[in-house]
């Protein structure tokens, strides 16, 4: 994640600890911390968005876990001790146990995050919600009205969301507003920002869109599109700052938004330019996510590097603890794993040398490490090595000799 106004702006974060190794809790190195945990406790949805990486539906699926096993998860990733853990779907409020799971990992010490749609969350679920000490509830949208209901699939899943929100601050419990950047909700995210500011959303995450699921029939943002839309966050960032309003604004699936925002300062000569870049080169970008600083459990009790990379499997918790999966205790883990972290432990030297693509000579690669190495796979191959195809950098704004700073 890229926090803009953390960077930007200078203003504490709650994750900084986390993200910059600075603030409550800092970390000694990026790649040396337990993993922010998404677990898809169901793929079962009551909407089929276009762009859903699970391709979920209105069904029931065989095999998911059982409340005994996911009860083992739960003490597993205390014991564990893993940052967050956040519940997924599908839609993860429809689970027939999805309030046990929150009470059971809230009491076990979990920081807990729900990423919904928000369509099924009335007063008495929001005050449960509340009374679990839920970190925050990220709810998606997509943009406003008959935009959102399109990319639901079902007209009202716009006003049902919004309810969802609503009851939510009734009772005092945060919420991020979640949006995967697409050419179809690009142009709207004017509007889309008007109205986190009418509804008083705390936390707001932008997604990159990844070719996962049904979201490979979408396209990613032209090169072009996306540094306008970066342009407007920034923007909005420095007018909620001037307000004295704090409202965490990040982006997501993208680390070369980190390098972009320091080419805007450079150019600008802004003030915080080199907290920014020290902060950036501690996090390390796509060198420290996928398979280090994330990590995924599906529904059927499978260990992927992130949500999105469904196709690389590490274990299964039905077999084998989540932890010691992590830790490479077994051959398919310890091996996949070598292979995706040493992205992280070699040298920035020696990671750049073996890339190929826009990334070999790109001046910003410990910064960024290399894009979001999930999407890099998809377009080469499987190749962990080949270049992120989202990018939207210029070619004087990445290469040494043409760089103008």
């Amino acid at each position: 994640m890229i926090n803009l106004t953390k960077l930007w702006t200078g203003a504490a974060q709650p994750a900084d600890g986390l993200r910059y190794g600075q603030g409550t809790h800092p970390h000694r190195s990026a790649n040396a911390r337990k993993p922010i945990t998404v677990w898809n406790i169901t793929r079962t949805c009551n909407l089929r968005c276009v762009h859903c990486y699970s391709d979920s539906n209105a069904a029931k699926y065989p095999g998911e876990l059982t409340w005994e096993e996911m009860e083992k998860v739960v003490s597993d990733l205390a014991a564990y001790e893993v940052p967050s853990l956040l519940l997924s779907g599908g839609e993860p409020m429809i689970h027939p146990r999805f309030f046990d799971l929150v009470e059971s990992a809230s009491s076990a010490g979990l920081k807990l995050t729900i990423s919904t749609n928000g369509t099924l969350i009335t007063e008495e679920k929001a005050a449960l919600l509340k009374a679990a000490q839920v970190a925050y509830v990220g709810i998606s949208l997509d943009g406003i009205g008959e935009i959102h209901d399109h990319f639901r699939r079902k007209e009202g899943a716009f006003d049902a969301a919004v309810r969802g929100f609503r009851h939510c601050h009734a009772v005092g419990q945060k919420t991020g507003l979640r949006l995967t950047l697409t050419k179809h909700n690009v142009e709207n995210i004017d509007r889309i920002l008007d109205f986190i500011e009418e509804e008083e959303i705390q936390r707001v995450c932008f997604y990159h869109l990844v070719p996962a699921g049904r979201g490979s029939e979408l396209q990613v943002l032209s090169p072009e599109a996306a540094r306008r839309a970066i342009d407007t966050l920034i923007a909005r960032v420095e007018t909620w700052h001037a307000q004295g309003v704090d409202r965490e604004l990040l982006t997501v699936t993208q680390p070369a938004d980190g390098a972009y925002l320091l080419v805007r300062m450079e150019r600008e000569n802004h003030p915080n330019l080199e907290e920014a870049r020290r902060l950036l080169k501690w996090n390390g970008g796509g060198a420290n996510s996928s398979g280090r600083g994330i990590a995924n459990i599906d529904t059927q009790g499978n260990v992927h590097p992130d949500q999105f990379w469904q196709d690389v499997l590490l274990g299964n918790v039905k077999l084998q603890p989540f932890s010691e999966i992590w830790e490479g205790r077994n051959p398919v883990s310890a091996e996949t794993l070598a292979s995706i972290r040493s992205i992280g432990q070699l040298s920035s030297e020696d990671r750049q040398a073996r890339l190929s693509g826009p990334c070999a000579g790109c001046r910003w690669f410990g910064i960024c490490g290399g894009g979001f190495r999930t999407r890099a796979a998809f377009a080469n191959d499987g190749d962990l090595w080949g270049s992120d195809p989202g990018c939207y950098l210029r070619e004087e704004e990445r290469h040494p000799s043409l760089a103008m700073v």
